[in-house]
């Protein structure tokens, strides 16, 4: 985790002059690790984030809780508070795999957004919802906080953060040396 925020970091202070935010992606082991109040991913990462942005001017007004998103399948029930569904189970019912569906499509309904200086999330966490099929082009760092033994899984993982950079005006940033997956 704080290898990839200081990644990151390095990576948004270079991008700066060239309109491009950085965006990194954490794959989880579960969604409670991250979701519940004591969840250790969301723990492990605040305070790193917190000790990190000390050297980043940048990032210096902002708390962890500003940066950081996590996108999973939630179901709401009136009067209850809400459920977030793990839904990488192999035997995954209808209405889990609609929530699936809603997450992976509230992360690309604001996709412009996400990319703009103005939006603070820059540190995303997901388990499984966007495995696959999300294409956003200014993830530069992917950190695999999960066991997989699945070649594809792994490859469709990575695949989140092989595209093109993105700068503020819409352009893809068609350099080398701005075009670099760090996966952790």
């Amino acid at each position: 985790i704080e290898e990839t925020i200081i990644a990151h970091m390095k990576k948004q202070k270079q991008m700066l002059s060239k309109g491009v935010k950085v965006l990194s992606l954490f794959f989880i082991d579960k969604v409670a690790n991250y979701v519940e109040d004591d969840g250790i991913i969301k723990k492990l990462f605040d305070d790193a984030y917190e000790q990190i942005k000390q050297s980043y001017p940048y990032y210096s007004g902002w708390d962890a809780s500003q940066v950081r998103q996590g996108y999973f399948a939630k179901k709401t029930t009136k009067g209850k508070p809400d459920v977030f569904i793990d839904t990488s189970e192999e035997k995954k019912t209808k209405a889990e795999k609609e929530l699936e569906k809603a997450a992976y499509n509230l992360i690309m309904k604001d996709k412009e957004k996400l990319l703009g200086f103005d939006e603070k999330t820059s540190f995303i966490f997901a388990h499984s919802a966007l495995k696959e099929g999300w294409d956003n082009p200014n993830v530069f760092q992917i950190c695999t906080l999960n066991q997989t033994v699945s070649a594809t899984k792994k490859r469709q993982e990575i695949g989140r953060g092989l595209r093109l950079a993105v700068n503020q005006d819409g352009h893809r940033v068609h350099d080398d040396q701005v075009n670099i997956l760090t996966v952790v």
